[in-house]
């Protein structure tokens, strides 16, 4: 089998092409330079969004102060998510010190991982300059890159599957056993960081692609199994802590976390808003355009030629299973959240690498002209508007807490339109710029242009995005609040949250105070509330309104409309401060 090579088309044109392993060197090493300014820029510069980011920060400040399983979120056990990310994110504490900056900075840096990955295995497939547009197509693509500048696993649980493919998919191809069980603990790590999906589809995907072409056998070729031993005990032999530490956690993960949560039946649900099918695949897709255009196409051409029936596609056909896999089966389930279609960016990001390499190269430019005109309009069109259809359209589909307050009834946690406005503007321009450029190369046929074009849009695009996720930040934290609390509350005051606790993850991060509970048991911590050693944080409303009335000073933070809320229960509440969408009310 040729060991560089998987297809016939063309590469991309432009000076001699470098080969071996000082083409894929200089593929990654482009690719990380060119997106790590914009991944590592201003980390620090807003405080934790909350809820999204400042849950995952405690953890991992509590982990830090008590390391050991379980780990916690307000001194109650926390079991939904492995604990990798809190390990990294506690490690970053240790060495830089507690802070929004180091907290992002593992992300970002798992962000360069997968980025990497993706173009060292296009360069590899393809050639140098291909690698270059693999890694370079995820790193701009907008879903990917938020969440590389985001306090939450999906970034390193991306970064592990793509680490993973390009290990396997080699190891696979020129039949390198050391490499495919590297390949398969890479899979494993993802399990660590996020979910044991992470350790079983992937190598499933590969498998099927292998069957397919009648070479699945022997299955020790492709799954090694000193690989299947070592990632069995990466992936899952934490699992034995876990469940002595959390009597219960196998159930929990297994069983509620995934079978029923498939079926909407959890015995412990969250407050968390699912999209439709279309709201999910739209969101997926829209966060990778336009690099899901020439994604398709050659997944089509893959489709119409029967790819599968080549063994030198088996590579770009697991890369396309895994894509439509991820896509189709989610859509498919009835829980979906946006953040669900991030595992096929870097299959999706390879696969339109393949596309500028031997699709025609004015049809291209000419259609990322357009799609780049069309967006343009679409910005100077929400630009000139009031901001509610932008609201309601991309807010409500691609921000959780956005969802949630729409189910709740309250105003969403957003920036006001005047503050996003210039950002949009901003956003216009540089798509209306790369569609005149991406016009000029079509009349020359200059394809490896058109790529960089297109990157290079792309690439200003992102500070807006970077802008946008900082002002979002900014205007629902509880860190004003929470620094209220610090300075006003007495050390015999308590402090309480109605809601679940990760509405407000940071409140005691930056309060320094540890608040109960109030009415916040369906929530992520609705599972370690039921341990025999659960502090005694969870308060219902009775007990509220009898401490409200007591003698000591409650300070109450939420986020509820005053008519849906504990507070109307409350005799003559006070309030006391509002910031980040919140109220806060005290008794006296």
């Amino acid at each position: 089998m040729d060991g560089h090579r998987l297809h016939r088309g063309r590469r991309l044109p432009g000076v001699a092409h470098l080969n071996g392993w000082r083409a894929q060197s200089i593929a990654v090493a482009l690719a990380v330079a060119a997106a790590a300014p914009f991944l590592l820029a201003g980390l620090g510069g807003a405080p934790f969004d909350d809820p999204g980011e400042g849950m995952h920060a405690e953890i991992a400040r509590e982990l830090m102060q008590h390391p050991s399983l379980p780990l916690t979120l307000g001194g109650v056990a926390y079991v939904d998510k492995p604990p990798l990310f809190y390990v990294l994110l506690a490690s970053a504490f240790h060495l830089f010190g507690p802070g929004e900056g180091p907290a992002r900075l593992i992300a970002a840096l798992a962000a360069l991982v997968a980025i990497g990955a993706t173009a060292w295995l296009g360069a590899r497939l393809l050639d140098g300059r291909a690698g270059v547009v693999a890694g370079l197509a995820l790193g701009t693509s907008l879903g990917f890159f938020v969440y590389g500048r985001y306090v939450r696993p999906e970034t390193l649980f991306v970064a592990a599957i793509a680490l993973g493919f390009a290990l396997l998919l080699i190891g696979v191809r020129e039949e390198r056993r050391v490499l495919a069980a590297a390949g398969l603990v890479a899979f494993a790590l993802a399990a660590l960081a996020k979910d044991p999906l992470g350790a079983l589809a992937p190598p499933l995907a590969v498998g099927l692609a292998l069957a397919l072409t009648g070479r699945a056998q022997p299955v020790g070729r492709w799954l090694p199994w000193p690989g299947i031993v070592l990632a069995v005990l990466v992936a899952f032999g934490w699992w034995i802590a876990a469940e002595r530490a959390t009597p219960g956690f196998t159930w929990y993960t297994v069983i509620d976390n995934h079978v029923l949560n498939v079926v909407r039946a959890r015995n412990f649900p969250d407050e968390d808003v699912p999209l439709g099918p279309g709201e999910f695949l739209a969101v997926a897709l829209f966060g990778i355009v336009p690099w899901v255009v020439p994604a398709l196409v050659v997944v089509a051409r893959l489709v119409r030629r029967r790819a599968w029936r080549d063994p030198t596609e088996t590579v770009w056909v697991a890369l396309a299973l895994w894509t439509l896999g991820v896509l189709g089966l989610t859509a498919a389930t009835p829980f979906r959240l946006p953040h669900y279609g991030l595992p096929a960016y870097p299959a999706i990001a390879l696969l339109a690498a393949r596309g500028w390499s031997e699709l025609g190269a004015r049809r291209l430019a000419i259609l990322h002209a357009v799609l780049f005109a069309m967006l343009a309009v679409a910005c100077v069109l929400a630009w000139s508007s009031d901001g509610s259809t932008f609201f309601a359209e991309v807010m409500g589909a691609t921000d959780v807490a956005t969802r949630k307050s729409g189910v709740a009834g309250v105003p969403p946690p957003i920036p006001p339109w005047f503050a996003l406005r210039p950002l949009i503007g901003a956003t216009a321009l540089a798509l209306a710029g790369g569609a005149a450029a991406l016009t000029v190369t079509a009349i020359v046929r200059a394809r490896t242009a058109a790529a960089y074009a297109t990157i290079a849009t792309l690439l200003f695009v992102l500070p807006s995005a970077a802008g946008a996720l900082g002002l979002v930040a900014a205007h629902r934290a509880v860190k004003g609040l929470a620094e209220e609390i610090g300075r006003r509350a007495g050390p015999a005051d308590v402090l309480a949250l109605e809601g679940p606790l990760e509405n407000a993850g940071a409140l005691e991060w930056y309060s320094g105070r540890r608040p109960v509970i109030v009415e916040g048991r369906q929530s992520v911590l609705g599972f370690g509330a039921t341990q025999a050693d659960a502090p005694d944080v969870f308060w219902d409303a009775e007990k509220l309104e009898r401490e409200w009335a007591g003698p000591r000073r409650i300070w109450l933070v939420t986020g509820r409309p005053a008519e849906r809320s504990v507070v109307a229960r409350l005799p003559e509440p006070t309030i006391a401060a509002a910031g980040g969408g919140r109220r806060l009310y005290v008794n006296r």
